[in-house]
């Protein structure tokens, strides 16, 4: 996750995870919140389906998204 960008988005793959970019600062849970609300835009779910499990202070995080396969959550990441 890149924080502080201009332009929130999904950037592509980096290795094995998936690199966004969102506008909120780091700071006080903002980028957290905007990486949780651009994953539930891009992924069509409920932003209460994506939950942050790790990562709460770097900018490497581990997300659980509830209601799609890992397959799908994939496939709509790369569109």
């Amino acid at each position: 996750m890149i924080p502080g960008s201009g332009n929130a988005g999904v950037v592509g793959r980096y290795g094995d995870a998936w690199k966004l970019r969102v506008a909120a600062r780091a700071e006080r849970g903002k980028a957290n919140d905007a990486t949780v609300e651009l994953l539930s835009q891009t992924l069509g779910v409920a932003a209460s389906d994506v939950s942050l499990i790790a990562g709460h202070t770097t900018r490497d995080k581990t997300v659980e998204i509830t209601g799609l396969t890992a397959a799908e959550a994939e496939r709509r990441l790369a569109r």
